[in-house]
């Protein structure tokens, strides 16, 4: 977008109460006031109005609804399940129909890791990061089911140039780079208490993300959607970047979502407890919802347990949704409709001397949208497919921990030692049944258990200290990398 003039800027802000952002452009360099106003021209100023007005200075009062109910779901897939689907979902992988598109607009910075997060080099003896990982997954299913699946990549203007410059340096994982198509959210800008955008430099609004609900606008606007339609997509496999074990085009959820002739699908597991940090799938009133864990004290019927002590509204949403190209379309038209929601945090600001100050407690709002919230929309009730957690939801939060860097690599352990168990392998176990080395499979080579044990019969594989097999089926015995 084109920098708007100085004057229409000085005039826009003017009219919505923000003067106070040239308040320092006398002392600005050039490239600083050309910088600034590219910012402010990227500014819807009518949005932010209502924003603040809605969420800022008048606290808006909860949703109320009459009644809430557990969604219904379909079972874990597993060997007695009906087929249907999952012809159905290949089919459409062979037909060209299915694209993967990955959420990646944030840093590293909780794992110690100043890059893109999914540049994290999460294998632990091969150091392949998570973009890595997912990139195998995508060459698997492009050689088993002979096609093309497009992989777009949506980045913040954090992340974008370092997320492009690493793709180029890994040479696109072996994928054409023409198949991977780069899309940028936008930001919205930080306010204050008073409503009053927050200047994180004299001539530099401090903006965030505008939240994972941005990828439908950022779809449209980086020209996903246009490429999609041109090679007769209609299938979008939405997921998470920190999510090592998810299925990025799972044959089973695209059929399931194929039979139904859904607008939105989604995966739900169930949740660990009431307080898990995930949202929780639930009908509001007949309107299917999801609920975010930070506003689950609204409505404390969410925080009940059934009779074996279970969370009665199991389905925790672990971020893996598909979508169809049309009710993206639709989406993008009716954004206005979409709801925003608000989180409260420390935002370094500078003062009315033009001196940085780091906050020590939350000073300011940043205003986002959640993809989920698009499932309000959908014309009848969408797909809900239950899954197990391990080989399909792993995220990466934080480097120890709960849903962290040591948690995954466990999991990678405990999950594909199964497999080479299961191929004839002795796997040094600790008393608990956990795994005691490190292993990695490549999805490359494998996906399901049952492709491992007919790719791996008759092959020696040596665990020792750890394994890693490659997408050739070779094992590599490296110390760990991280």
């Amino acid at each position: 977008m084109m920098a708007l003039s100085e004057t229409h800027l000085r005039e826009k802000a003017a009219q919505y109460g923000q003067s106070h952002l040239f308040r320092f452009w006398d002392g600005l360099s050039s490239s600083e006031r050309a910088g600034l106003l590219d910012s402010l021209s990227q500014v819807d100023f009518a949005l932010m109005d209502t924003l603040i007005k809605s969420w800022v200075l008048h606290e808006p009062a909860p949703e109320h609804f009459s009644r809430i109910e557990p969604v219904n779901v379909i079972p874990p897939v597993d060997e007695n399940s009906d087929r249907t689907a999952l012809d159905a979902g290949e089919q459409a992988l062979r037909d060209g129909r299915v694209a993967t598109f990955v959420v990646a607009g944030g840093q590293g910075t909780r794992l110690g890791f100043d890059s893109p997060k999914g540049a994290y080099p999460i294998g632990p003896i091969t150091g392949k990061s998570l973009f890595h990982y997912h990139a195998e997954k995508i060459h698997n299913l492009q050689r088993r089911y002979e096609t093309v699946i497009p992989w777009y990549v949506m980045v913040s203007p954090t992340n974008d140039g370092q997320t492009r410059d690493y793709f180029r340096q890994e040479q696109y994982f072996g994928l054409r780079p023409d198949n991977i198509l780069f899309v940028r959210q936008r930001v919205v800008p930080c306010v204050d208490a008073t409503g009053k955008y927050i200047l994180e430099g004299p001539g530099q609004p401090a903006v965030s993300p505008n939240g994972h609900g941005g990828s439908i606008q950022a779809l449209v606007d980086g020209g996903a959607i246009k490429h999609a339609e041109s090679r007769g997509i209609d299938v979008l496999c939405y997921f998470q970047v920190d999510n090592w074990a998810v299925k990025v085009a799972d044959p089973w959820f695209i059929g399931y979502h194929c039979l139904a002739n859904a607008a939105m699908s989604s995966k739900c597991h169930r949740r660990n407890d009431l307080r898990e940090a995930v949202g929780v799938h639930c009908l509001c009133d007949g309107v299917y919802r999801v609920i975010e864990y930070s506003e689950l004290d609204l409505y404390p019927q969410l925080l009940e347990r059934d009779a074996t002590g279970a969370p009665r509204y199991f389905a925790g949403n672990p971020a893996i949704h598909i979508l169809s190209t049309g009710f993206v379309k639709y989406l993008n038209e009716h954004f206005d409709a979409f709801p925003w929601h608000k989180a409260h945090k420390k935002i370094p600001f500078v003062n009315e001397q033009g001196a940085l100050i780091k906050p020590d407690a939350p000073n300011g709002y940043k205003f986002e949208t959640f993809v989920f919230d698009a499932l309000r929309f959908v014309p009848h009730p969408p797909v809900a497919l239950e899954i197990r957690r391990p080989g399909e939801y792993t995220p990466i939060k934080q480097y120890e921990g709960v849903n962290s860097v040591v948690a995954a690599r466990q999991s990678m352990a405990d999950y594909w030692g199964k497999w080479l168990e299961k191929a004839g392998c002795s796997i040094p176990r600790a008393a608990s049944g956990a795994c005691c080395v490190p292993i990695e499979i490549s999805p490359a080579f494998a996906l399901t258990e049952e492709e491992f044990i007919a790719k791996a019969r008759g092959r020696t594989l040596v665990i020792g200290d750890g394994v890693a097999v490659d997408a050739a089926g070779e094992c590599i015995h490296p110390p760990p990398r991280r």
